[in-house]
């Protein structure tokens, strides 16, 4: 299926420059951009997975991790290839750091799968959704003229103009935040500036916004950074939840997983500043559950993906106090 970029801009002789995300590829005809996706063609530039799919599943919502939107739900969750970053501990680098077999779907088709399937909403993940950006656009407008809700699990490399676009039709978030330092950023190949615009704008613009940040040793476990990424997520919102991953080898780092020690620490600095913050693959219930921060009840258990949500009321709030604690769609 061809189509054409939304964002981009034509140069002399052929040559075209993106305007997606920060890289701005001038690309001269015939190549590929840094993302795998977007290519050259006689100065038009190409999408090169537009409706192609690599993975498509039903998952708990929980696995996005999204604790506070719909707790307890499972979703239609599904992706393509590609991603505009580069970090060498990507866990899902088969799809995202080369291309990979894909099968064809019309953003009516996937709506389509998501309502036959019983899911109330699609998740844009696995791979960098808004390298994505033309499909998760027309789907998401299908999808929410449906009844359906969209959520995006995404790294927030993207220009603001392509955002404010899409998050018209975007429910809930979950941005991974990779560290809180400009140069570890620019190794990753991205920019931290762009992704605290991003987590900014979707907190402003009202969509439910949550945040995951993968402890890797000795690149983003350093205790003074990660202090400045909790007090400034705090100034946006103290009850932004916050999602502190372990860190396992993958693709191209061998570095030992992040000790259960290390992420307590950060887990105890974050407390200090936000109120929900969890650890992801430590697997254990203390770290995971949800406590009213109001009135101290326990309102959500979890044991990995096993939920029970009795202390919520069908609103999201806190049956003991009436706090809102999640957003329900």
């Amino acid at each position: 299926m061809q189509k054409m970029a939304l964002y981009f801009t034509s140069l002399s002789d052929e040559k075209i420059k993106c305007e997606l995300c920060p890289h701005h590829c001038v690309l001269e005809n015939g190549q590929i951009g840094f993302c795998l996706t977007r290519k050259n063609k006689e100065g038009i530039m190409e999408l090169l997975n537009y409706g192609q799919i690599t993975s498509i599943c039903v998952d708990p919502i929980e696995k996005k991790p999204l604790f506070h939107f719909n707790p307890g739900e499972k979703i239609l969750s599904v992706g393509t290839f590609g991603c505009n970053m580069k970090c060498a501990f990507c866990q899902n680098w088969e799809i995202s750091q080369q291309p990979a077999p894909t099968r064809r779907v019309l953003p009516e088709q996937l709506v389509s799968i998501a309502l036959e399937r019983g899911s109330r909403g699609i998740a844009y993940t696995y791979n960098e959704p808004f390298v994505w950006f033309e499909f998760v656009l027309d789907t998401s407008r299908i999808a929410s003229k449906e009844g359906l809700y969209n959520v995006l699990v995404t790294n927030g490399l993207v220009e603001e103009d392509p955002l404010s676009l899409l998050i018209q039709s975007i429910h809930a978030i979950n941005v991974d935040l990779k560290a809180f330092e400009e140069e570890t950023y620019r190794r990753l190949g991205g920019d931290l500036n762009t992704v605290k615009r991003t987590i900014k704008v979707a907190v402003e613009a009202g969509i439910h916004v949550e945040i995951t940040t993968l402890i890797v040793p000795g690149i983003s476990d350093d205790m003074e950074h990660l202090e400045e990424e909790f007090k400034w997520l705090a100034s946006l919102d103290k009850s932004l939840p916050l999602h502190l991953s372990r860190y396992f080898p993958n693709y191209r780092m061998s570095n030992p997983a992040t000790s259960n020690s290390k992420l307590i620490e950060a887990y105890n600095l974050a407390r200090q500043y936000l109120d929900y913050v969890y650890i992801g693959n430590l697997w254990d219930s203390n770290y995971e559950s949800t406590v009213c921060p109001s009135c101290g009840t326990l309102v959500v258990r979890r044991d990995r993906y096993e939920i029970q949500n009795e202390g919520l009321d069908r609103e999201g709030r806190c049956k003991k106090c009436g706090k809102k604690i999640a957003k329900v769609f």
